[in-house]
């Protein structure tokens, strides 16, 4: 039953076979800066062409024009056989607002430049087959502070921590054929502590909708052995059930089910809709059976205290921006990150292609997913944030690698926290929404301070002697003054009001060492909360950090920064096209707080230097007695 995965997929997840059409490739482009056109018949001309899904800011779009530009068009011809099915058309992201048009028709918009969206274009289609145009246009106010944008930068040019910006396509954009009743989308909830898994099923379309005629069969296998093969009756074209599993009841045979990252077990499923026992349409999805929690401040998986070692991953490449170079690059970045001793990454500032989430269920990699920021507080912002939030929480919720939400980072979009009560209540509020819609995850309200309503309190600290680091953070009382105790940055870790009661401390940022072979000017004054003059001080440095932050008892678990060298940021353990600054295993004997080996290690020292002679001159002496 299981079936080859083609890493271009775009939807992993939710899968048909032999039933899509990649549109991504050469596409005719305007710009449109003074918003004249609006619908295709107007756009002038077509003076550009445009390598979708690459936004034109970036260098593999053919364009690489990183001016202002609010308005843009997308064209393209396609053909498609439809036969006696619906064609859907989908877009894995645009950003932000784009209207689609197929041969002239207007077929519907979307609002958020992070999440998918689709429509049935089959009434649109021109009879009989031959070419059909496909028009996009898109806006993006590169000034508009009040919509969720991450890391894009408002100003022409990147600054701080901020990057280039991404407009209009930048996901991949698809055709897929689907019978006249098909299967919509499905969900999946694990349950460990009944050794369930909750499964619902929805069905869609314009075929015969007597609700007694249609079934669905769920077979569910792991490896070659079918352990569910069940049929439940449509009603109100869903299916909501719980699946029970047989409970081996020994551990070790509990254990080779059960998903984590060192043993990522996934349970393949192929969905069938059936009409008085005909089939009608096949899916294949996977699930897994795993369960996370905070309680008694600790993380769990699987209902054991479980400790995390998470990298900070912005996910950028220095040709493609936010969209990565190839589907192999995603895989790449998953296994590079577990070389280097992490079990998770949080992606920050960024809802990812589902094609990294596939890669993280599937080779065992936990993610936080954050939810890319506004930066001012308005009606507009909270309406806008809210539903594309709301749709992240629907695209994602079935990942099995997925353990945490983050609607807020920093106060970034609340500026006011403290202060001001309505910036309060929307944190609040997003929190209990997010628990509403999905109480089988820890959500972290305000990642970073000004901790408010959540159930991991993120700590963000560059503090770079990790002395200091062991002082500050090994007396630390959870049941103490919380709200009046500040941090490095200025700010105050919880607000009044904040209640400690089984939460889980968490070091999520930290380190931010900048390194840079390249020793030009330019490069010297990239940036990074500390700097290191040559690779052997980074991993000296690193080592220090992780020795002493792998030992403080508080804290269930870090996330350093960062994964990659990103733009003018040089304090990634990787240089922007993933080579490692220092050697892997070296990497992961640190991230792990071991004394790697004198192998490990020989990738450092270079024209015969000893290891030591590029060792900080200010004592970081923490290592050699905690090791």
């Amino acid at each position: 039953m299981k079936k080859p995965t083609d890493e271009s997929y775009p939807r992993p997840q939710f899968r048909r076979e032999d039933a899509w059409q990649n549109l991504n490739g050469t596409w005719a482009f305007a710009f449109d800066n003074e918003g004249i056109s609006s619908r295709p018949s107007e756009v002038p001309s077509w003076p550009y062409v445009i390598e979708v899904p690459f936004a034109p800011e970036t260098i593999r779009s053919g364009l690489h024009d990183t001016g202002f530009h609010t308005n843009c068009w997308y064209e393209r011809e396609f053909e498609v056989a439809p036969e006696k099915g619906r064609v859907i058309l989908h877009f894995g992201a645009v950003d932000y607002h784009a209207r689609v048009w197929v041969n002239g028709a207007f077929q519907g918009e979307h609002r958020g430049g992070h999440t998918p969206f689709s429509f049935d274009i089959t009434d649109a289609l021109v009879p009989g087959g031959g070419p059909q145009t496909l028009t996009v246009w898109a806006e993006d106010d590169p000034a508009d502070l009040a919509k969720p944008r991450g890391k894009q930068d408002w100003q022409l040019e990147p600054h701080s921590i901020w990057y280039p910006r991404t407009s209009g396509i930048w996901q991949t954009v698809w055709l897929e054929c689907v019978p006249q009743t098909y299967i919509s989308k499905v969900r999946w909830t694990p349950h460990f502590e009944r050794w369930e898994i909750g499964f619902e099923g929805f069905v869609e379309g314009r075929g015969p909708q007597d609700p007694g005629a249609l079934e669905m069969r769920v077979t569910l296998s792991c490896g070659d052995a079918i352990i569910v093969c069940d049929t439940y009756r449509v009603k109100a074209s869903e299916v909501h059930r719980r699946i029970v599993l047989s409970d081996p009841g020994i551990d070790d045979y509990r254990n080779e089910l059960l998903w984590s990252p060192e043993r990522p077990t996934l349970i393949e499923a192929k969905i069938e809709l059936l009409r008085e026992g005909k089939l009608v349409d096949t899916v294949f999805s996977y699930t897994a059976l795993r369960t996370v929690s905070v309680r008694n401040d600790h993380f769990h998986l699987n209902g054991r205290p479980y400790y995390l070692r998470f990298v900070l991953d912005q996910g950028y490449w220095p040709e493609t921006n936010m969209t990565a170079p190839s589907p192999e690059a995603l895989r790449r970045d998953v296994e590079l990150v577990k070389a280097m001793g992490f079990n998770g990454v949080r992606k920050h500032q960024k809802i990812e292609d589902p094609r990294f989430l596939y890669w993280a269920d599937r080779l065992g990699l936990l993610v936080w997913e954050e939810m890319p920021s506004a930066y001012r507080f308005t009606e507009k912002s909270v309406e806008r944030l809210t539903q594309e939030w709301m749709e992240v929480l629907a695209r994602d919720s079935s990942h099995p690698c997925i353990i945490a939400w983050v609607p807020f980072n920093e106060s970034w979009g609340v500026p006011d926290l403290p202060a001001t009560a309505s910036h309060r209540h929307y944190v609040q509020g997003l929190y209990h929404l997010t628990k509403s819609i999905d109480p089988t995850r820890p959500v972290v309200g305000n990642d970073g301070w000004e901790n408010l309503a959540t159930d991991i309190v993120g700590i963000h600290d560059y503090e770079a002697h990790a002395s200091n680091l062991a002082v500050r953070y090994g007396t630390l009382e959870k049941n103490g003054n919380l709200a009046g105790h500040v941090l490095p940055a200025g700010r105050v870790l919880a607000l009044d009001g904040f209640h400690h009661e089984d939460q889980a401390f968490m070091l999520t940022e930290f380190g931010g060492i900048a390194y840079s072979k390249d020793q030009s000017e330019h490069a010297q004054k990239a940036w990074g909360y500390s700097r290191s003059e040559s690779s052997n001080e980074l991993y000296f440095r690193y080592s220090e950090l992780l020795s002493v932050v792998n030992r403080i008892e508080m804290f269930g678990g870090f996330c350093y920064t960062q994964l990659t060298d990103t733009f003018q940021e040089a304090n990634g353990l990787l240089y922007a096209d993933r080579t490692p600054k220092c050697p892997l295993d070296a990497i992961a004997a640190a991230t792990l707080g071991r004394v790697a080996t004198p192998a490990a290690l020989e990738g450092l020292s270079t024209k015969g230097e000893r290891l030591e002679s590029h060792a900080p001159s200010e004592p970081l002496c923490l290592k050699e007695s905690l090791l």
